[in-house]
């Protein structure tokens, strides 16, 4: 049964944040004064749309993609995200971000790919041209082991002739981290930190768990660790940031783009007693030398953006920076071999 009580409503979601959110400080929120400022203003005769916006503005300053809040209202669904919307989004629409990727494909094309394919893994999908690989990831979760393992065996073959590789996450909302370091072993040379995370259990700034350690290392018959390129922006969020955390650490891959969105934790999914639903960030990432990239996101190192002009060109200048960098990087290889 539901309870509509606007103060009890209140102090429970308010109450979860100040618990489980391990991000106050980091976004610069005073959590106790948005309790001064917003429960004044919250009476037992407060309307549900009221509330509503109340606990919207409450969380706004937050800017966390993970914080949600969802409801109905009068018949009719209202959904809040405390989100800054991404310089993608800014940009592109979705029928914008169709074409762009169909600019990806034209560009890849052009250079001699193939055109890139779904494979067994309906999330990744594949195309090589003589020297190099491209390998686009749509998300990292909904598929199974089995059929991912597949993908990336029948990927693999194609490793000992490729003289680099380029892997594509823009717009990739995320994941599950399993998935992210399944693929990512296939790239891997030798085990590695991937990162570090733990998570917030209660509201002293001590109550968290201790430390979890992800590693990287090698898997299938043959790895792929010759150049490789992460194209990036800051429409990647999650999981996605999860991989480019984990990429990061190998010393053989170069991060082209913008930087991830900065919002890495799985979400802590809640329901309120009036049946609203929302959620959080409640876990905290860390690099493998323990840099937290949250609200920042995972850096570049080439900054290239994706405009609108690139629709109107046909041309996607990621691609073609990154096949400079893999030319350059197997030629220099080749020199001094």
């Amino acid at each position: 049964m539901t309870v509509r009580d606007p103060e009890k409503n209140f102090e429970e979601l308010w109450r979860t944040f100040h618990d489980r959110y391990p991000f106050f400080e980091l976004r610069k929120v005073d959590w106790n004064k948005q309790y001064d400022i917003y429960r004044p203003k919250v009476t037992p005769d407060t309307s549900d749309e009221g509330l509503f916006d109340l606990l919207c503005q409450m969380l706004e300053p937050l800017n966390d993609g993970h914080v949600e809040l969802e409801a109905k209202l009068g018949g009719k669904k209202r959904s809040f995200t405390a989100e800054r919307e991404p310089r993608f989004y800014q940009e592109f629409t979705d029928g914008q971000i169709k074409q762009l990727f169909k600019t990806t494909e034209k560009t890849l094309v052009a250079n001699g790919f193939e055109s890139p394919a779904e494979t067994e893994a309906w999330m990744l999908h594949y195309g090589r041209s003589q020297e190099f690989g491209y390998m686009r990831i749509l998300e990292l979760e909904d598929v199974k082991k089995r059929k991912l393992a597949a993908a990336l065996d029948k990927i693999a073959r194609d490793f000992a002739d490729l003289k680099g590789f380029i892997i594509d996450i823009r717009d990739c909302p995320g994941g599950d981290d399993s998935t992210a370091i399944a693929i990512i072993d296939r790239f891997c040379d030798s085990k590695r930190v991937a990162f570090h995370r733990r998570t917030k259990t209660g509201p002293g700034d001590d109550d968290f768990t201790s430390l979890k350690t992800w590693h990287l290392e090698p898997q299938g018959v043959v790895q792929f660790t010759g150049p490789i390129v992460l194209l990036t922006c800051d429409s990647v969020f999650s999981g996605g940031e999860s991989f480019a955390l984990a990429m990061r650490e190998l010393p053989h891959v170069t991060i082209i783009g913008d930087h991830t969105n900065g919002i890495f934790s799985y979400t802590l999914d809640k329901t309120l007693p009036n049946g609203w639903d929302y959620c959080l960030s409640y876990q905290v990432y860390c690099s493998a030398d323990m840099v937290c990239f949250e609200g920042k996101g995972v850096p570049v190192d080439i900054e290239l953006f994706n405009t609108k002009a690139d629709l109107e060109i046909g041309v996607d200048p990621l691609i073609t920076r990154a096949l400079d960098v893999l030319r350059s990087k197997s030629a220099a290889a080749a020199r001094a071999s």
